[in-house]
């Protein structure tokens, strides 16, 4: 089975828990993820299913978005409320105050990633290094907040909820960390989730135990949950080519671009999908000195 399939993890599972789920409810041997989401975290959960593993270094779009649940004055070593609580803070903020500091926060930031992260120094995990009680050198990281909106404040419980959207590589507990201390206090995050995932949406998702209903019931590649391998590169602008060019193009031959439908309006290096008549997604291409080559084969 080659595709995608959307899961809405829910809490308590890790990322390779699902996959692992996965792969025993299709029996498929070859099953990949596009992000990790923290056991405690909850949402969509796009996981790759045969060929579509070859596609997770290559996938174009890595966004996503996510309501988080947030509380001030109180920090952890995990930077969410299920870590050891480390400091306390008074509170001293409005939900004003706190839409005037968000400003500061959307665009392109630098973060410094949590020691409870799975980011690798020295071939060894950060989390690794906080279980041990130890402290490790850490680079900060580009990342970018594309929106970052506050959708509830309650200000004498100093909780409330963020709705974001940003790049791959964003930690949304240091967010909400970073924030905090701007206003002059503290604060964890209480809750998460990710409604959307490399364009793939919450609503479309299913629970571990839906899948395994949809399976004894019929084929999920007819379920809504199910995308094919071209979702992936959904943003992609596709081409398509004769009959005679996708038989040579399937095989590895570079077609030339003047006798395709790019004729004079090629981009050097820009990548297609390229289509068959029927519309069937063959592979992707690339444009390179004036011929269109295998990118990625499926």
């Amino acid at each position: 089975m080659n595709g995608v399939v959307l899961i809405n993890k829910e809490k308590d599972y890790t990322s390779f828990d699902v996959v692992a789920v996965v792969r025993r409810i299709l029996s498929t041997p070859k099953v990949g993820h596009t992000g990790t989401l923290d056991p405690n975290a909850t949402g969509v959960l796009p996981v790759l299913l045969g060929s579509a593993t070859k596609a997770q270094d290559i996938i174009p779009c890595h966004d996503k978005k996510y309501i988080a649940d947030f509380r001030l004055g109180i920090a952890a070593d995990t930077l969410d409320i299920w870590g050891e609580i480390t400091e306390e803070k008074p509170v001293d903020c409005t939900a004003e105050d706190i839409k005037a500091a968000l400003p500061g926060f959307r665009g392109t930031i630098s973060q410094l990633p949590p020691m409870y992260s799975a980011v690798s120094v020295d071939g060894k995990r950060l989390y690794q290094y906080a279980r041990e009680g130890k402290q490790v050198e850490r680079r900060t990281r580009e990342v970018t907040v594309y929106s970052l909106e506050l959708i509830s404040y309650d200000e004498s419980a100093h909780t409330g909820r963020l709705d974001i959207y940003c790049s791959k590589g964003t930690y949304i507990r240091t967010l909400i960390d970073d924030i905090a201390r701007s206003l002059g206090t503290v604060g964890v995050m209480t809750d998460l989730v990710r409604y959307e995932a490399c364009g793939y949406r919450l609503e479309d998702a299913v629970t571990l135990d839906q899948l395994r209903e949809l399976t004894e019931n019929g084929d999920i590649t007819d379920s809504h949950c199910y995308r094919d391998v071209e979702s992936l590169f959904a943003e992609y602008p596709y081409i398509t080519v004769s009959d005679k060019q996708a038989h040579r193009f399937v095989n590895g031959n570079p077609l030339d671009v003047a006798r395709t439908e790019l004729k004079n309006r090629a981009e050097d290096k820009k990548i297609y999908r390229v289509k068959d008549r029927q519309g069937a997604f063959l592979s992707l291409g690339i444009v390179q000195d004036d011929m269109i080559k295998m990118y990625k084969h499926f």
